[in-house]
């Protein structure tokens, strides 16, 4: 019944058996428990079936365990007392309650039949009714989830304090006290609450960027009132309410379907499953089914992406599936980053090492005759400086700090972790429409009638170079269905007009105005009564409309889809029979017109029936629409394939255009052209397609479903993948792919929402700014990270090998406190704010699998740190030799190692290039700051006579000041002369 997980005295955490998503249940162990004197306060969590139990100490916990067992025991076999009805009223509503005859608190929606769930919902199919809205928003509540509690500023702060090398400090400044030594106490306090501040100003600006990130965005949605579509906003959703599903809109909210016409929907984001799910209105049997076979319900935050249905909403806000799954999140801590596990991990390793060296260091000083507590104190100064603090810090900071200013570039940023991931892509899959085209479509040509027609400015021309007859009627008849198989809206008159809807479907509006077509007389005289969108298995719309007790069935789409649907066409205004010839006409017309990279509908018309329930078609022509390719677009493809990335275009275009497309853009290098159709892509064995997807340039005629395919193909194959899009069919594509990337200005708003980057100048230019930034943040982390890693083994190898050499130790307590605070930060904080190196797009992309230190990296770092030791030694045995051991020679050492590890700075800006080069790496002017403010600080502290005695330092002669001037830049110019030996 009970199980204990965790206790401390006076707090224990127990699982209880059957509270999981029992609301009932923890409304009375809230409610009873806290009633008894022995319990001081009750939280159970229905996610979790975890009871947290706060008692009185002196209160034996055997007693807590048998109260809470038997209240659960009491509840769990007898649902129906009056205690369980008072707890479900608690939670659910009383006229709820009082409407179910199960005990459970939750009905089973989906193995109840449409009436009654209406019914028990004070709904209608038409809408929820005016009277019930104030009695479901009292017993429901809103449709709002609440959001977690960021961290507060004070607990940020305090966080600082909350790692190793701090504590190490903090043992310090205690055994300073006791010892004594209350300057040093508080020295070592002044310098543990600047890292703090330093720590707070850098992890708050971090926490800002990152909370950008998580900005809940509130979709509209669209309901029945009265029998009419109105939309409103998310929160505004009632339990009860119709919601209308159609293409492209997310789900508001928990819903048993009513209606559902070829309805399609992506759940991967509750079940994990990427391929849309068929959804009907069907009861079904069996009550104990997964989310994912409850086909007669939708959930909050899925997709629709085909066909049309309503829906009952029967769970709002925190009663939703999603609410359910936001909740837990709360609850839970933010999953690190893989380059903060990385980083945890080599911080762990570093804390064993410079633990064992720190312990040999504090030996050889007891061995050698030093005192205890001084020994004691100097190892652990030593370790404090020898763990870079906060390792995956460096990566939240710089992550942070790179998405403010990818920003600043017009790239937003939506997931922390696709900053890195950007450095790794190694494929692109772009769509074509709005990312490689303006979207910006314009009807360039018509073919009706068998007569080519060109739109040329406001004018139509046929073959002849004359004007069309106005009177003709499949023309005419073409351009009306045109406007009523079309969901554009418009406002204002024909001199000016707006147009509010898709590119393609505010083309075919914008002919019609061109024509001299009026669209409201023609949407009057034909007022709509159904739309049929289109599916994966069904290329194209239609719409129904009636007029003058006819029915009338408008049809655009897929020009060969089309026309198989077809019996007749239009000749002379007289509906003829087609033929063999004139199909295979009409067909290379529409190959032309795709050749000519024009995106090709064909347009059809019924309204008539044959005897056994068929629809007669009548072909009216085909509409060629331009969108031309987007300036820069192929400049762009060019810089993907320098910086080794494969590029891949899929469209729903025909082959011939996507085709011509392709030609335009490069795609194919100097290799032939590899293209393939789509339309059977749902047939190949995986294993096929995956080797397909290594070859192939560019897909055509692919669906929603297909455009995931690819994307799945490619990752199988080891790809790391970016996929590009604007629009609705885009959606489960982008957000499949390692990094979705959505235009900001012609996308969508599923496809903005689903993304992990957005672009806010649509086109590839500025993608290729998003991958070269986030290549050079990955490498600015690694840089960081070399120069932490570099300058504090340096500081462990001089006292080690200074202690082993019997030379006695160059640096106190104070001084290894110093180096620490001024030789990591600022320049640390500098190199993380590099800008990208000029090559940066010419190298292969990053596999994801290396480590982030890697051991070639390492060879370098013990080279660099054995520069800085060998220099930092070397002036201080000069020191030694002339001023004998002292204050003197530590403060030769101390200055040395300091401003070698300042300078080192520059070396860490690149692997490759050195300050020796005609073209250095571009400037860096946080980098010249820091080392400029560092470097005055060592004179600050070495000319203001309180301080340098603080740091028990002494005056230097001139000649002395030579000699660290020397041992500082050497370290550097040894460096970079290496770098230069290696290029040779």
């Amino acid at each position: 019944m009970i199980q204990k997980i965790h206790s401390l005295k006076g707090r224990v955490r127990f699982k209880v058996t059957g509270l999981y998503r029992c609301s009932a249940l923890k409304t009375i162990l809230e409610a009873v428990l806290p009633a008894r004197k022995e319990i001081k306060s009750v939280s159970a969590s229905i996610l979790t079936g975890n009871v947290l139990i706060l008692y009185d100490p002196a209160c034996n916990i055997k007693v807590v365990a048998t109260l809470l067992e038997n209240v659960a025991k009491e509840y769990l076999q007898h649902p129906d007392s009056a205690l369980a009805r008072t707890a479900r009223e608690r939670t659910w509503g009383r006229s709820w309650t009082s409407r179910f005859l199960a005990p459970s608190e939750l009905p089973t929606w989906h193995v109840t039949d449409k009436e009654t769930v209406l019914e028990k919902l004070n709904s209608t199919a038409s809408g929820l009714p005016e009277d019930a809205k104030d009695k479901n928003l009292e017993l429901f509540g809103p449709n709002t989830i609440p959001q977690a509690e960021p961290r507060s500023q004070f607990r940020l702060f305090l966080s600082q304090f909350n790692s190793l090398p701090v504590a190490l400090l903090g043992a310090a400044a205690g055994i300073s006290v006791v010892t004594g030594g209350l300057l040093d106490a508080v020295v070592i306090g002044a310098v543990m609450t600047i890292n703090a501040v330093v720590g707070y100003a850098t992890e708050s600006e971090a926490e800002r960027a990152i909370e950008t990130l998580r900005q809940d965005i509130q979709p509209e949605a669209m309901i029945l009132k009265s029998g009419k579509m109105v939309e409103v906003s998310s929160p505004e959703i009632l339990v009860g309410d119709i919601l209308v599903l159609r293409p492209g809109t997310y789900v508001a909210a928990d819903a048993r379907i009513l209606e559902a016409v070829r309805l399609f929907l992506d759940e991967s984001i509750l079940t994990g499953e990427n391929m849309p799910v068929a959804k009907n209105d069907a009861t079904l049997r069996k009550e104990d089914l997964p989310l994912g076979d409850r086909v007669n319900m939708v959930y909050k935050g899925t997709l629709v992406t085909g066909g049309q249905g309503l829906a009952v909403v029967v769970a709002v806000g925190s009663f939703t599936e999603m609410g359910r799954v936001q909740s837990l999140m709360a609850e839970s801590e933010s999953p690190e980053t893989p380059i903060e596990r990385q980083l945890r991990h080599i911080g762990n390793q570093l804390v064993v090492l410079s633990g064992v060296v720190c312990f040999l260091v504090f030996v050889i000083g007891i061995l050698r005759g030093n005192g205890i507590l001084n020994m004691f104190k100097t190892s652990i100064s030593l370790a404090v400086a020898a763990v870079p603090e906060g390792l995956p810090a460096v990566a939240t900071t710089t992550l942070a700090l790179g998405i403010r200013r990818m920003k600043e570039r017009k790239v937003l940023i939506r997931n922390l972790e696709a900053v890195s991931t950007l450095g790794s892509i190694q494929t692109i899959c772009f769509d074509k429409t709005g990312t490689v085209t303006a979207n910006r479509m314009s009807v360039t040509r018509i073919y009706s009638g068998f007569q080519r027609i060109d739109i040329i400015g406001t004018e139509l021309r046929s073959e002849n170079g004359s004007s069309p007859d106005d009177s003709r009627i499949a023309v005419s008849k073409l351009i009306e269905i045109g406007i009523l198989c079309n969901e554009s809206q418009i406002a204002g008159n024909h001199d000016t007009f707006v147009l509010e809807g898709t590119p393609t479907e505010n083309a075919l509006m914008s002919l019609a105005i061109v024509y001299g077509i009026d669209i409201t007389d023609v949407r009057s005289r034909f007022p709509l009564i159904a739309t049929n969108y289109r599916s994966d298995d069904r290329q194209f719309m239609t719409t129904t409309h009636q007029h003058n007790n006819e029915t009338l069935v408008a049809v655009k789409g897929s020009p060969l889809d089309v026309l198989g649907m077809c019996n007749f066409h239009l000749q002379d205004g007289t509906k003829t029979p087609l033929t063999d010839e004139d199909r295979t006409i009409i067909e290379s017309e529409n190959d032309s017109m795709a050749g000519d990279a024009l995106r090709v509908l064909g347009m059809a018309y019924a309204n008539e029936h044959n005897s056994d329930g068929d629809v007669n078609f009548t072909w009216l022509g085909l509409v060629g629409m331009e969108d031309p390719v987007r300036p820069g677009a192929r400049e762009s493809v060019e810089a993907f394939h320098a910086a080794g990335l494969d590029t891949i275009m899929v469209t729903g275009d025909q082959s011939p255009t996507a085709y011509a497309v392709g030609k335009q853009l490069g795609l194919n290098r100097d290799h032939p052209l590899e293209i393939v159709d789509s339309t059977h892509l749902s047939q190949i064995d995986p294993e096929v397609l995956k080797a397909l997807s290594k070859k192939v340039h560019v897909f055509a005629r692919v669906s929603p479903s297909n455009k995931l395919q690819i994307v799945q193909a490619l990752q199988s194959a080891g790809k790391v993948v970016a996929m590009t899009g604007d629009g609705i069919n885009d959606g489960p594509a982008l957000k499949a792919a390692d990094v979705g990337v959505a235009m900001g200005r012609s996308g969508t708003d599923v496809a903005r929402e689903v993304a992990d980057v957005m672009l806010e100048e649509d086109d590839l230019e500025t993608m290729i700014v998003a991958i070269r930034d986030g290549r050079a943040i990955y490498d600015n982390i690694r840089k960081t990270l070399h120069y932490l890693l570099s300058t504090n083994f340096s500081e462990i190898e001089v006292m080690f090998v200074a202690g082993a050499l019997g030379m006695g130790y160059p640096l106190n307590t104070m001084q290894l406190l110093w180096i620490n605070l001024v030789s990591d930060i600022f320049p640390g904080l500098a190199l993380a704010l590099d800008p990208p190196e000029p090559d940066v797009m010419q190298r292969s992309p990053r596999d994801p699998q290396r480590p982030i230190v890697e051991r070639s990296d390492f060879k370098r770092i013990g080279f660099e740190s054995a520069l800085m030791t060998i220099s930092g030694l070397t002036a201080y045995g000069y020191g030694l030799l002339r001023h004998g051991a002292g204050p003197y020679a530590g403060t030769i050492a101390f200055q040395s190692l300091t401003n070698a590890q300042i300078l080192h700075a520059l070396s860490c800006r690149s692997e490759v290039k050195t300050i020796f080069d005609a073209e250095p790496s571009p400037p860096n002017p946080y980098l010249k700051a820091a080392i400029a403010t560092s470097l005055g600080l060592q004179i600050v502290i070495q000319f203001v006579p309180g301080l340098r005695s603080l740091l028990g330092l002494t005056p230097l002669a001139l000649s002395d000041w030579l000699v660290v001037g020397g041992a500082s830049v050497i370290p550097l110019l040894m460096s970079e002369a290496s770098k230069k030996l290696e290029q040779r």
